[in-house]
């Protein structure tokens, strides 16, 4: 087990940070501007508490769709929320026994713990530098992320990108791990003005 309340809570900050003003600013996701990838975070953080909670979303689940005219009205607070009650259902041993079922699929508990994670990670990225912010992350968030990461980007890791992740950005192997994550998870740790630091 790991704890994912640091990501969870950066997140929340830097989704708080975002002005109104900046929904339709782009973002490291190409078929999304920030105010599709904050919807997207607003139901991956759902789907991923009903994954630890061994709950079924009706129709089987799938990737949340990511489309701001989908945003709740208090997108800040309601996301907020919906990351605390993530964090929460994670404390809890059983949420790693077993497996659990997440966009569509079975998988173990304790992988779709740590997708849960890249996805903070990751997106956190993409939410700071689309909307002029630095992401912030512990020393023990990036050693864990990374090892996911690295199964990314080596052998096999074609057959578990699917269409969820770009193509491997190439990244040298001496860089910032977080530049390696996000390489892993086909980012350009350069894309816009924005760095990210660790």
């Amino acid at each position: 087990m790991f704890d994912l309340g640091p990501a969870a809570r950066e997140m929340t900050r830097l989704v708080q940070g975002v002005g109104d003003d900046q929904l339709a600013a782009p973002t490291p996701c190409p078929a999304y501007v920030l105010g599709d990838l904050l919807e997207h975070v607003h139901g991956l953080a759902l789907a991923f508490r009903m994954a630890a909670d061994k709950q079924i979303p009706e129709g089987g689940g799938s990737n949340p769709p990511g489309d701001a005219r989908r945003l709740p009205e208090d997108w800040r607070g309601a996301t907020a929320e919906r990351l605390e009650a993530l964090v929460t259902a994670w404390t809890n041993e059983d949420a790693w026994q077993g497996t659990t079922h997440i966009a569509g699929f079975d998988a173990p508990a304790d992988n779709v713990a740590v997708t849960a994670l890249n996805e903070l990670v990751v997106h956190g990225w993409d939410v700071a530098v689309a909307s002029g912010q630095t992401l912030e992350l512990d020393d023990v968030t990036v050693q864990a992320c990374l090892g996911f990461a690295e199964i990314l980007s080596g052998p096999g890791g074609d057959a578990m990108r699917g269409t969820a992740f770009g193509p491997v950005v190439a990244i040298p192997p001496d860089a910032a791990p977080l530049d390696r994550i996000l390489g892993a998870n086909g980012r350009d740790p350069r894309w816009g003005t924005g760095r990210a630091t660790r």
